[in-house]
């Protein structure tokens, strides 16, 4: 009997290296990435923006309020100095700086241009004699002009002297610079010094007195005890 022989083809598959190697990152991840950079890039700018409208919103806000609260004080100094003085001397007048019908000085206070004046009773050290001003909403006299200064000594006692509202610092090198107690610029051609006055660098406050009749600036120790005048703006009604 003939022996049959059967052919079968085998395959064998070749075994898969463990030691392969990765694949490089596919294109699309990079492009997530650099889409991710470029997000958050205007994140970051529109942040910016927003704090700049912030910043520029809150200063306009302070401003506005720095604005009103000026505007509340002077209005609550001007009621406070009428409150303060509540007897008014008024004069009908045609024009006014408010463009009111009258203006008014504090009784026993004396008129002249736009001011009041005050003259004291009493005697009093220089820096006690602003602090009196003060409370009456006015400060020490300040003179401006030679029709001012005639005003003011028509109506002072030839034996008294006044303190008025000028003061010094002396400088290192020995200059004295004078000061107005409402910050009025010193003017050198405006004042009305005794002859040889100011002549002592230790006197720092200034007094207005009479020498051989004649009314002038002295200067004087602030610790001595004089009579004063304040001087404060009309009130308008």
């Amino acid at each position: 009997m003939t022996s049959e022989v059967t052919y079968a083809e085998v395959k064998f598959n070749k075994p898969k290296s463990s030691g392969t190697k990765s694949e490089p990152p596919a294109a699309p991840k990079e492009t997530n990435l650099h889409q991710s950079g470029h997000s958050f890039s205007k994140l970051l700018l529109t942040s910016l923006l927003i704090l700049l409208l912030l910043l520029a919103i809150s200063f306009l806000i302070a401003f506005l309020f720095y604005f009103q609260k000026c505007s509340y004080v002077h209005k609550e100094e001007k009621a406070t100095r009428e409150l303060t003085h509540t007897e008014l001397e008024c004069v009908k007048e045609n024009s006014t700086p408010e463009g009111k019908d009258w203006s008014c000085c504090p009784k026993s206070w004396g008129p002249f241009s736009s001011n009041c004046y005050f003259i004291s009773n009493g005697a009093n050290f220089w820096n006690d004699s602003e602090k009196e001003c003060l409370r009456m909403n006015a400060h020490l006299l300040v003179i401006n002009t030679k029709a001012e200064q005639d005003f003011i000594t028509q109506k002072l006692e030839i034996r008294y002297a006044y303190y008025m509202g000028l003061s010094d610092k002396t400088l290192p090198m020995g200059e004295r610079h004078w000061q107005w107690v409402d910050q009025t610029p010193y003017n050198e051609s405006a004042t009305f010094w005794h002859g040889g006055e100011p002549n002592n660098p230790n006197e720092h406050c200034v007094m207005l007195n009479a020498v051989s009749k004649k009314w002038g600036w002295n200067d004087s120790p602030c610790n001595e005890r004089h009579k004063f005048i304040c001087k404060m703006m009309k009130i308008y009604l």
